[in-house]
């Protein structure tokens, strides 16, 4: 069993979402700082990208944003559930599938991190185009959204493989 939990695997996988948990940090905690310096200003804007903070008290995006103690609480539990389903994902994956909910995880862990500590997960990432504003999202949510992306890739992949094989018996 000691043998298993040392495991090389085990290293990396815990680098990987170690990396991703402190990129989300370090960006998170400097712009939060840059917030302070500048007084709540717009911290960087440019034609397609604006670095502003704003502070997340939903989920993913925004999405499902009260003031309503008792919700948030539950949603919080909500997202530890979801968390520890997707630990128990990874340790029955391997391959791509398993890097690709590693960096959910770490995403993951970056956004609940925020939501425990801050009671909001802090979002600055704005891509826009004109008037046309993407949501603003943050480093933790990249990692998501790339891992997320990843499993329906694979999904389709997987897809295609088992009905090639059908086709050929």
């Amino acid at each position: 069993m000691t043998h298993t939990i040392l495991s090389k695997n085990f290293f990396v996988n815990s680098s990987l979402i170690l990396i991703t948990f402190l990129l989300d940090r370090i960006s998170k905690i400097y712009v939060i700082n840059l917030d302070k310096k500048f007084l709540g200003s717009e911290i960087f804007s440019s034609k397609y990208l604006n670095i502003s903070l704003i502070w997340n008290e939903g989920i993913a995006f925004g999405l499902l944003s009260f003031d309503q103690d008792n919700l948030y609480n539950i949603l919080t539990l909500l997202i530890i559930l979801i968390i520890f389903f997707i630990f128990v994902m990874i340790i029955k994956s391997s391959g791509i599938r398993k890097y690709a909910l590693l960096m959910i995880l770490g995403g993951a862990f970056g956004n609940i991190f925020d939501r425990i500590i801050y009671r909001a997960v802090p979002d600055f990432i704005d891509f826009h185009i004109g008037d046309f504003h993407w949501f603003i999202f943050n480093v933790a949510d990249i990692f998501i959204t790339l891992g997320v992306v990843f499993m329906i890739l694979l999904e389709f992949i997987d897809n295609g493989n088992n009905n090639v094989n059908k086709q050929k018996n």
